[in-house]
């Protein structure tokens, strides 16, 4: 049974909304609680369409060659958010909607910020242009070739612009 709480807060004549269910996981950064669509304020997970590439075979040697193969980083990003929510309750603290009418929020399991775990851990990205909150996120999870970071792929806003 899903369950959608929607609360109202003032703080500095900002109207801030809390929406607490279980969500439904769409993408990396697009969670669903109940009609409530939204979408991971400041992180850009790959669409889930998009491949990326990860590090199949290397070999040392002079020159230091790398063979790398496709996976699926969209549904990977999406499997760990999954994972990591595991189907509890969560809560989302939304300031604002985007031009697809979502809800943009940071969303919280517990005490954890769901936004910067997965920048942190390489299943997104910083989304610069909107948001500074997460680059030093992300560059922790480069830092440490966590989860995108391991091989190659393109930023999933050029990606979405290509095709």
């Amino acid at each position: 049974m899903r369950i959608a709480i929607l609360f109202f807060i003032f703080t500095s004549n900002i109207l801030a909304e809390e929406i607490i269910g279980i969500p439904r996981i769409v993408d990396g950064d697009t969670i669903h609680i109940n009609e409530y669509k939204i979408r991971l304020e400041g992180i850009d997970a790959p669409e889930i369409k998009q491949k990326c590439k990860k590090a199949k075979l290397k070999i040392s040697s002079i020159f230091g060659f790398t063979f790398y193969e496709n996976y699926e980083c969209g549904k990977v990003s999406k499997e760990n958010l999954e994972v990591k929510v595991n189907k509890s309750k969560i809560k989302c603290i939304s300031s604002s909607k985007d031009r697809y009418k979502r809800y943009l929020a940071k969303c919280f399991k517990d005490n954890i910020n769901l936004n910067r775990w997965m920048v942190r851990n390489g299943h997104a990205v910083a989304y610069r242009r909107y948001s500074k909150d997460y680059i030093l996120d992300e560059d922790f999870a480069r830092e440490n070739k966590l989860g995108l970071w391991r091989g190659k792929f393109l930023n999933p806003e050029k990606w979405r612009k290509l095709n």
